[in-house]
């Protein structure tokens, strides 16, 4: 075997192990005393080290090794699992993370991790709570107390750890031109140019305080910097209406002198996963062993590829490319399959049209099995949501439980590779947006933590994901006021609105109820970019909310993109295919049945009026109109709660259908969705429903 095969398969290996590490720290979080979590934890680690010296990633096998040690004082009782050890080794667990996926981008996977190293070797020795207590009493010696100390103690021993592993600690105070008009926005920038040539550890004021202007003119940052201290100041002072900054290099005596004390339990203020992506990690988040107790919960329900004593597992690893050539494979079947089944109907030989049938049986059950294939549980998307969950809790200074319930749903990997951004969005928008801050929910009367729930079930063809929280939901009064501020809707609009209506909003493209910066959701973006990538998907997305109760989030998806049941109609000599799923019913109606009110067709349907749609005048059909018809056939679609009847000249069939794309130069075509080859080798394009109901 050569070496890729090798690579591959410590890719994956590796994968599995990460994502273990982080469902049992999660869970160990939860239950400290639990050595048996500390055992499955120590092996995953164990195992990963060993693969990794193995194939010659020694920064991997390294940072593993002395994670290791520390696990290993754990499971044998000789060291206490605490908030600064729980930090430390997430931390470790984001850089192997970043190296395996630079190994992945075909790198080395070689990363400085002499800080985390020192961090993990002072825990090993038990180095970590002498340099607290010396850090305390210097700092009482200097008069400052520990209440008053500006960084707490997982910060200071950062700081300190870096400093002592040679890298450069800066003390930064930044300050913002007396007339300038959006502050917020001039530390973002701040922020951001912070983050990129390094690492915030602390801001003071804190980040919130910091987006919602609670500030004068001038903040602190204390950073770990991979540039120089003139081109630090330099940077920053470069930021439009900044007036100053002022930097200092730190050294451990000044760093006691600015109030570092280092004393054992920590805060995650220095830890940042990718996921969250705040401009700065938050500066005193409450730390609660309880804070991921629900979603612990879950990842402890999902076997874990380390623990327990489950059956055998009989699976094999298959290259996502011969699944995706398999699958060419059957649409060209499929397609020679329907020509046969049209050969026989017209050459009606009892011998010929039994072997089809016959065939068409052992095609179709070929055809799920194809399918299945392809399908894969939700729960490879939802599994990094407790971690992402978690840093993002204590960064807000939130408790927040998020309870995962059917994560064995399947659906087409092709889905399952887009819809994790939405998710996230949507995630961090009831995070951010929907569940209130601590004495918020309090004052309420609701329970400090603040629950997220996260579903997915099938239903039909489709697969329903829903997000729920018990925030404080949709303020439809300001959501009002801003759709009509930015041109949303108008004054005189508003008032006939339902509250679904209102509600759906918040989906309006550049729509966002933010009144500060926050990387974490709220930056104006709003939730439109989550409406648009469902739509591509052939889904959609609705919410439901009850002010002061928390809202609901439902993304209805289809289970698959790559073979569609469809309805086959023609428009003079062109065929086309409207797929089954938004078909409420078929019919036909009279020219007589038509009215024309404010000059758009309409009919009535099922005791409620609805719009008629001509598909040969959306599609400009040169061979097809509609005009001169005494009755036509219609097609009733359907997209969320709005119905729209399509007019077409005659229907043909409904088929099983292979979803062919258009290619990268037919992406401004907004009513068609796809194209498909038809038994008699002709090409039928795909009707996008969507696309016709405005």
């Amino acid at each position: 075997m050569d070496m890729n095969a090798y690579l591959s398969m410590f890719i994956d290996e590796s994968n599995d192990h990460l994502q273990s590490l982080n469902e049992n720290l999660l869970r160990l979080e939860s239950e400290p005393e639990d050595l048996s979590i500390v055992q499955v934890i120590f092996r995953s680690a164990h195992t990963l080290k060993g693969m990794s010296a193995t194939m010659g990633f020694e920064d991997l096998a390294s940072l593993t090794h002395e994670m290791e040690n520390v696990l290993d004082l754990v499971r044998n009782e000789k060291l206490k699992m605490d908030n600064f050890i729980f930090d430390t080794l997430f931390k470790g667990l984001d850089a192997l993370e970043s190296m395996v996926q630079d190994i992945i981008g075909g790198g080395t996977g070689r990363a400085d991790v002499s800080a985390i190293v020192a961090l993990l070797q002072s825990i090993f020795k038990g180095e970590y709570k002498n340099e607290s207590a010396s850090a305390a009493s210097a700092a009482s010696a200097d008069g400052s107390s520990g209440s008053e100390g500006i960084l707490d103690e997982f910060q200071s021993s950062v700081l300190l750890q870096s400093i002592e592993a040679g890298h450069s600690v800066f003390h930064t105070v930044v300050t913002i031109r007396e007339d300038c008009m959006l502050k917020a926005a001039r530390a973002y920038m701040v922020f951001d140019f912070l983050e990129r040539s390094g690492e915030v550890v602390k801001s003071q004021p804190s980040v919130q305080d910091i987006e919602q202007e609670k500030f004068e003119r001038s903040f602190t940052v204390f950073t770990i910097s991979s540039i120089n201290q003139e081109e630090l100041k330099n940077g920053i002072e470069s930021v439009s209406e900044i007036e100053s900054a002022v930097v200092t290099q730190l050294d451990s005596e000044s760093l006691f002198q600015l109030g570092g004390r280092p004393t054992g339990a920590s805060s995650p203020a220095g830890t940042q996963s990718a996921a969250s992506a705040a401009p700065a990690p938050a500066a005193a988040a409450s730390s609660d062993a309880k804070a991921a107790k629900a979603q612990t919960a879950a990842a402890s329900a999902a076997p874990s590829g380390q623990g327990g004593s489950a059956a055998l597992s009989r699976t094999i690893r298959v290259d996502i490319e011969r699944l995706d050539a398999l699958m060419n494979l059957f649409s060209e079947l499929l397609i020679d399959r329907v020509r046969l089944e049209q050969l026989a109907s017209e050459i009606r030989r009892t011998e010929l049209s039994e072997t089809v049938e016959h065939m068409s049986r052992v095609s179709g059950d070929l055809q799920n099995i194809v399918l299945k294939l392809r399908m894969v549980p939700v729960e490879s998307v939802f599994n990094r949501f407790p971690r992402m969950v978690r840093d993002l809790a204590k960064s807000l200074d939130k408790k927040i439980d998020l309870v995962i319930t059917g994560a064995e749903t399947e659906l087409d990997r092709t889905v399952i590779d887009e819809i994790g951004d939405p998710l996230v969005h949507l995630l961090r928008n009831s995070l951010d947006h929907g569940v209130e801050p601590i004495p918020d929910r309090i004052a309420a009367g609701k329970e400090e933590t603040g629950t997220v729930h996260l579903r997915a079930f099938h239903s039909g063809n489709h697969v329903f994901i829903e997000i729920e929280d018990d925030g404080r939901g949709i303020n439809k009064e300001k959501v009002t006021q801003i759709a009509i501020k930015n041109g949303v809707i108008t004054a005189d609009e508003a008032t006939r609105l339902t509250d679904n209506e209102i509600n759906m909003l918040i989906f309006a493209a550049g729509f966002s109820t933010a009144d500060k910066i926050s990387d974490i959701s709220g930056r104006g973006v709003g939730l439109d970019v989550v409406k648009t990538k469902i739509s591509s998907l052939g889904g959609h997305v609705t919410v439901e909310s009850v002010e002061g109760k928390g809202s609901k989030f439902s993304i209805q998806l289809p289970l698959t993109l790559s073979i569609i049941s469809a309805m086959l109609v023609k428009l003079g000599t062109e065929k086309y295919a409207i797929p089954l799923s938004s078909i409420v019913e078929t019919g036909m109606v009279r020219r007589e049945h038509i009215r024309k009110i404010h000059g758009n067709l309409m009919m009535e349907f099922r005791g409620s009026v609805i719009p008629i749609v001509s598909l040969s005048q959306v599609l400009q059909s040169p061979s097809y109109s509609e005009a001169d018809e005494a009755e036509t056939e219609i097609v009733v679609i359907r997209k969320g709660e709005k119905l729209v009847a399509v007019m077409v000249d005659e229907f043909i069939s409904q088929s099983d259908i292979v979803l062919k794309s258009l290619g990268k130069y037919l992406t401004n075509i907004e009513t068609i969705s796809g194209a498909t080859i038809l038994g008699d080798g002709q090409v039928a394009l795909i009707i996008d429903p969507n696309a016709l109901i405005k």
